[in-house]
């Protein structure tokens, strides 16, 4: 009978088997196979333009996950403390954005802050330089916000679950003693908060390493970044797959160590827990 179910359960599995063959590892095995030609990696490491575009990549998903971090934990922090209908409402509202593409989010940052955008008409006419706030735009601080409209509601929903399920007599029993709001929070919330914050940030800051078409619509090759510049490999005339397929293992690499550095740290800190015990 266990035999029959197993073999039950293989054939339930098969189509999604056949679909992660299909969709997923047949073509990483392409990109291993082209990426390992001769001489690909070396010319990976000695490009220096490749090698710059990894460190604007990383240090731009950086900034852009702690901003949007940043302006995650006071609205999650906000919404923990509604009525539950409300807050369902809310957070309704707020993952809205997760439904649009990246090239939606570019186009509306561009109808509204670009050269001829709402935001920038109506700036104008309190004697904010149009050049000046469109220039922001097609620059690394627009594109930093436009990742933030995307991954904001990311965090908000991976930190809410962890508030809801946080026991507030910690922080009411220290403000009966003396403590003041701002000190309780931090000695007693944000310390047993750490993990998911430092989760929250890895994935915010992988997902912006790794985006491409908000990047691509709204600055272009303007700014030298890695997605762009695997774009600019296989797109040119004078395409290099070779190369591009290095430079995809590289980004699928790095991506993977910052969501890896997440798991790390929280067994880390739960092996720490454990001892302290």
């Amino acid at each position: 009978m266990r035999k029959d179910g197993s073999v039950r359960l293989l054939v339930l599995a098969l189509p999604g088997l056949a679909a992660l063959a299909f969709f997923f590892l047949l073509p990483l095995a392409a990109v291993v196979s082209g990426a390992i030609a001769p001489d690909t990696l070396r010319r990976l490491f000695a490009s220096a333009d490749l090698m710059d575009a990894l460190l604007r990549s990383l240090s731009l998903g950086a900034i852009a996950g702690l901003v949007s971090l940043i302006v995650a934990i006071p609205v999650a922090l906000h919404l923990s403390t509604l009525p539950a209908g409300l807050r369902a409402a809310l957070q309704l509202a707020i993952a809205l954005p997760l439904t649009f593409s990246g090239l939606i989010v570019a186009y509306g940052f561009i109808l509204v802050f670009g050269r001829a955008g709402f935001a920038t008409l109506l700036g104008a006419e309190i004697g904010i330089d149009p050049s000046w706030l469109s220039g922001l735009l097609y620059s690394p601080v627009g594109l930093v916000a436009a990742y933030a409209y995307f991954l904001i509601p990311r965090a908000v929903l991976i930190l809410l679950p962890v508030l809801l399920n946080f026991d507030w007599r910690q922080v009411h029993a220290a403000e009966s003693l003396g403590a003041g709001r701002l000190r309780a929070l931090c000695d007693i919330l944000f310390p047993q908060l750490t993990p998911s914050l430092f989760s929250a940030f890895c994935l915010m800051m992988a997902i912006a390493i790794g985006a491409y078409g908000t990047a691509l619509a709204l600055i272009g090759s303007q700014i030298n970044i890695l997605p762009l510049r695997i774009y600019s490999l296989v797109s040119d005339s004078g395409a290099d797959f070779p190369l591009a397929s290095a430079a995809s293992l590289l980004l699928m690499a790095v991506c993977t160590l910052v969501m890896a550095m997440a798991e790390i740290f929280s067994v880390y800190r739960e092996g720490k827990h454990v001892r302290h015990r």
